[in-house]
């Protein structure tokens, strides 16, 4: 097995992995509708009895990131023929095409007396009889193995869609508690398919839209700590955070950073009327971007950071609009029947996510950055706030039942529409950020 290696330092992980070969399996991934390729996950063998319980749970864990993303099918345990024992042991190729397995994934895993964990693994096509590129090999800490998981699975995902990877990355939300006429909340972060979740605040005080960094170091909020609302900025790794200064007599709120984590946008409402700006995190210092008499919030850097795109009821209803950041005269995208909102744009750069409201739903839609080819991806009683995952490829957002003892929570959509899941997390959550994927 060639490899090269790639230090990925913050949890010690080595990614050993060779120039993949352009093999015959691939999923197509460019048509609204697919059929998922069916794959096989035997249990990782484990190279020693400390690996065992391990080795069962990597498996699963790759298993189900695979199966999340609408992508792939698992063959069940029970219509295995072959019985793998041994990581090197051949591929009987006839026993996986008669259960018409498509892709086959055998992986083995040790762990060492100095608290590491390696885990190597091979992807087989199985209608081809052929190994998809060159084995790989990841290293890490024993106290990292769901991160280790949702490498395996990046990896995987990788190779045979030809996308950028998504598993191994986090989401900062807002996690809810009490009725809803009285609901406390906090800001949590949480892996990408809502396990391990952590606080990053009490629920003392309201917080609302937290927005983190590129870098997935820092997260952006709106606070009512001092009983009027305010911008913060936290840390992630400590959890110390700041307010940020805003002009005076007024209030700031809906920020976002910009792509390379040095400026933020924001919105500052004076007199009953909101305005666009730009701050240098550096400095400290603001400057107006848009001037008129409306309502202009909800900015978003575009994934250059040349450009914004904005929501403003400045043509009489709530509609999108994009303008350089250099400056001049915002230019109006949006034009379908019904109201858009809270605009986010993709990191590919290609397209922008929105909310939008009509014939009193709301539901998660897409378009050009020009406003073409809009389409919707979900509708309910309330879907809005949505957030991409770092490859472009999935839209979360949050979902609130009707009612008086309705309570949002998160979903996830392709963006071809297709795959729509919950999120199965243990309180009411909203306001989700999507964060990079992790070095």
């Amino acid at each position: 097995m060639r490899v090269i290696y790639l230090s990925i330092l913050a949890l010690g992980f080595f990614v050993h992995n060779a120039l993949a070969q352009n093999g015959p399996l691939r999923v197509n991934i460019t048509q609204g509708v697919i059929e998922p390729l069916t794959f096989a996950i035997p249990i990782f063998e484990a190279e020693n009895l400390e690996a065992a319980a391990v080795a069962t749970e990597i498996s699963r864990i790759v298993a189900a990131d695979l199966t999340s993303s609408g992508l792939f099918r698992e063959i069940p345990f029970d219509r295995f023929i072959s019985r793998r024992t041994t990581f090197a042991e051949a591929v009987r190729y006839p026993d996986w095409r008669a259960i018409n397995t498509q892709a086959l994934m055998t992986a083995a895993v040790k762990t060492t007396s100095s608290g590491r964990l390696i885990v190597k693994f091979r992807i087989f096509d199985i209608f081809s009889g052929v190994q998809l590129g060159s084995g790989m090999q990841l290293a890490g800490n024993t106290k990292a193995i769901r991160r280790m998981a949702h490498k395996v699975a990046d990896q995987v995902y990788e190779r045979i869609t030809g996308e950028g990877p998504y598993f191994d990355s986090k989401i900062v939300f807002v996690s809810e508690s009490g009725p809803k006429d009285n609901r406390r909340k906090r800001l949590a972060i949480m892996d990408s398919d809502g396990e391990d979740v952590q606080f990053l605040t009490g629920n003392e005080n309201i917080v609302l839209a937290p927005r983190i960094s590129n870098n997935g170091k820092q997260v952006l909020y709106t606070s009512w700590e001092t009983g009027f609302p305010q911008i913060y900025i936290l840390n992630v790794g400590t959890a110390g955070r700041k307010p940020l200064p805003t002009p005076k007599n007024g209030m700031g709120f809906s920020p976002r950073f910009s792509p390379d984590s040095k400026r933020i946008v924001y919105s500052f409402e004076r007199g009953g009327n909101s305005d666009i700006y730009l701050m240098d995190l550096a400095t400290a210092r603001s400057a107006r971007m848009t001037s008129s008499p409306s309502i202009d919030t909800a900015p978003s850097f575009s994934s250059d950071g040349r450009q914004i795109v904005f929501e403003s009821d400045r043509s009489g209803t709530q509609q999108l609009y994009i303008m350089p950041v250099s400056g001049g005269t915002p230019k109006r995208i949006s034009f379908g029947n019904g109201r858009y909102g809270t605009p986010v744009w993709s990191p590919r750069g290609d397209l922008i996510a929105f909310t939008k409201q009509s014939n009193g739903r709301f539901g998660i839609g897409v378009m050009r950055t020009d406003g073409s080819e809009e389409r919707l991806l979900s509708a309910s009683f309330l879907d809005e706030g949505p957030t991409w995952s770092p490859n472009g490829r999935v839209i979360m957002f949050a979902r609130e039942d009707r009612g008086p003892k309705g309570a949002p929570s998160l979903y996830s959509v392709d963006i071809t529409g297709r795959n729509l899941r919950a999120l199965n997390l243990r309180a009411p959550a909203s306001d989700p950020s999507w964060g990079p994927v992790q070095p």
